[in-house]
């Protein structure tokens, strides 16, 4: 079976913006998975997955479909009525609904990975135990496991510790993880480490088997790497579109898309600095659009 290491993947983008700003979607919490559970709310996620399908079969990718459930966990999921018994079920078929997308889409290189996000604020480090973290998300990744994914994917973490309590969490299910950190406009994470040392603290806690960085735009990325061997561990990079922090894109009500050419031409500066990419998607801002002109296979301008 195929793994993240066997070539290049297409993944998706900034699933809720986009849903929210260009499909007129109502996200209570910003979470979509609730979406699943219902056909309208099932078609409209197809039909968003299915577009990057498409990009990969354009450029000669494998496609990694990612699970739309960076807010199932507990906390949030309480805040718009669900309980454990519900949550397990919303994870599992948003599982079954990303598979539907792989099963159809061509190319024979496919992965399904679950996502987990972090407890609290995508974009505030708020500290975190890794034991608490990992008895915390042990039961959404647990959901993954019965549903049958090939990998973990916790993105936006701001700081290590939660991270490594996501790795932990994932390996005690038997599955592969991979670990995505934030960064701030001065390229270190929120909590003010930087992504070097953030790699390297929770390699010696947890070893997941990947990296990335997700949530910042490539020209904030680029500031956090030295050319340090430590670098070979990113595989995974989902930009922004938008150059804004992130404290100015939580007080934004409209969409910055952000400038396409300067999205791409960041991203390729950033690629050609890390080798080790196999996995590229897009994140808050962006859509199919922005990940298609990233792998070369879309238009330079958006209209």
């Amino acid at each position: 079976m195929d793994t993240v290491n066997d070539g290049r993947w297409v993944t998706d983008g900034g699933l809720e913006t986009d849903l929210i700003f260009n499909h007129g979607a109502d996200l209570p919490e910003f979470a979509a998975f609730p979406l699943v559970e219902d056909d309208a709310g099932a078609a409209l996620l197809e039909s968003y997955y299915s577009a990057y399908a498409e990009i990969a079969a354009a450029a000669g990718a494998g496609l990694l479909v990612e699970t739309p459930t960076w807010r199932a966990n507990p906390d949030w999921a309480a805040r718009i009525g669900y309980d454990a018994a519900a949550l397990d079920r919303a994870n599992r078929v948003a599982v079954d609904l990303v598979r539907r997308v792989t099963e159809r889409a061509d190319t024979d290189k496919v992965l399904v990975s679950g996502i987990v996000g972090p407890r609290g604020d995508g974009y505030v480090a708020g500290g975190a135990d890794p034991d608490e973290a990992a008895d915390y998300h042990s039961a959404q990744i647990a959901s993954f496991r019965a549903a049958g994914v090939d990998l973990v994917h916790v993105m936006t973490m701001t700081e290590p510790a939660e991270a490594i309590g996501v790795a932990r969490a994932a390996h005690a299910e038997r599955l592969p993880v991979a670990v995505s950190f934030t960064v701030e406009t001065d390229g270190r994470l929120p909590d003010g480490t930087s992504l070097r040392d953030a790699v390297a603290q929770v390699d010696a806690a947890a070893s997941p088997e990947w990296y990335g960085v997700n949530c910042a735009h490539p020209t904030h990325v680029a500031l956090a790497l030295d050319g340090g061997d430590w670098q070979e561990r990113l595989v995974f990079l989902r930009p922004n579109t938008s150059t804004m922090s992130h404290e100015e894109l939580d007080a934004m009500e409209e969409l910055d898309a952000g400038d396409l050419p300067q999205l791409v031409s960041s991203a390729g500066d950033v690629r050609d600095q890390l080798p080790s990419l196999r996995v590229l998607g897009g994140c808050c801002g962006t859509d199919s659009r922005h990940v298609a002109a990233m792998w070369g296979v879309g238009p330079q301008t958006l209209t």
